[in-house]
């Protein structure tokens, strides 16, 4: 805040001499730079009104508007112009001898500017107080400028953090809320307890032992176990798979999910569990050829 404080004061110890310096400006040049000088007048009397309301709200800690923003920075630009032009106003002697007054009566008239040089220092001041005028604008509205491009890449990196954000979360609940997949080993024991939780989601009965005990008397375990010698093999439709199923009966009792294989020993043990627990009760209660 002490430097802001800095900052304003010497910008209005600049302005409130602009002012005086063109006024006594305007006495010793022609009409035509009267009337340029005028309008810098008019210029820095506008900046300056505006900087005086800005300056308190700053002093304040205040936030200011754009117009007094740039007002501030037009006046502080019109000021040094105006000083670098290097218009000097000749003090008057006071309380001073007649010789000492000659002299500077003297001095004076051999400096006094022609109105001619008058009128070429009016036009380049007018020019350069308009084009740092212009400059600071330009400057106002490249800041803003980029103040906006700034807060949108801000707002689009957070707006893109959040989806990121709520699109982890999301598969996070949904990995949270999908069923696990059971991994079965790929042997007897594996094919039976895949079998065993296919046939308790579709409410078929039986059980690891009851399954485990039919298999062996009918296949020994054999997926490709096939019988080319009872009634069914003599009809031409012989028994084949794990628990020896003829492909009519496969067909009929196959479970949906599993595959379409008489062989695949999965589908093989579900559909004969499926026909035993139709005709039978349940795997469980056959003990024979069935």
């Amino acid at each position: 805040m002490t430097d802001i404080n800095t900052v304003f004061r010497s910008i209005q110890d600049r302005i409130s001499t602009v002012p005086g310096h063109l006024s006594t400006f305007q006495g010793r040049v022609s009409s035509t730079a009267k009337e340029r000088f005028s309008s810098v007048q008019g210029h820095v009397n506008t900046a300056q009104g505006r900087v005086g309301a800005a300056v308190p709200a700053a002093l304040r800690g205040g936030n200011l508007n754009r117009n007094q923003k740039l007002s501030i920075a037009g006046i502080a630009t019109c000021s040094a112009a105006v000083l670098a032009t290097g218009i000097a106003v000749p003090a008057a002697s006071s309380g001073s001898s007649s010789a000492t007054q000659a002299s500077s009566a003297s001095s004076a008239s051999s400096v006094a500017w022609s109105s001619s040089t008058g009128d070429k220092q009016a036009k380049d001041l007018h020019a350069s107080v308009t084009s740092q005028m212009a400059n600071a604008d330009q400057q106002a509205k490249d800041a803003q400028a980029k103040l906006k491009a700034d807060t949108d890449a801000k707002s689009k990196a957070s707006d893109a953090a959040a989806k990121a954000n709520e699109q982890h979360t999301a598969k996070e609940s949904a990995n949270r809320s999908a069923p696990r997949t059971a991994t079965y080993a790929n042997n007897l024991d594996g094919w039976i307890k895949q079998s065993l939780d296919i046939m308790k989601e579709r409410g078929i009965p039986g059980s690891y032992e009851g399954l485990h005990r039919n298999i062996m008397r009918e296949s020994a375990g054999d997926t490709r176990a096939i019988n080319n010698w009872d009634i069914n093999a003599q009809n031409g439709i012989p028994s084949k798979g794990l628990l020896q199923t003829i492909q009519p009966t496969f067909e009929q009792y196959h479970v949906a999910g599993t595959s379409n294989d008489i062989y695949d020993p999965v589908a093989n043990i579900t559909a004969a569990a499926n026909y035993a627990a139709h005709r039978y009760g349940s795997m469980d209660n056959v003990n024979s050829a069935y």
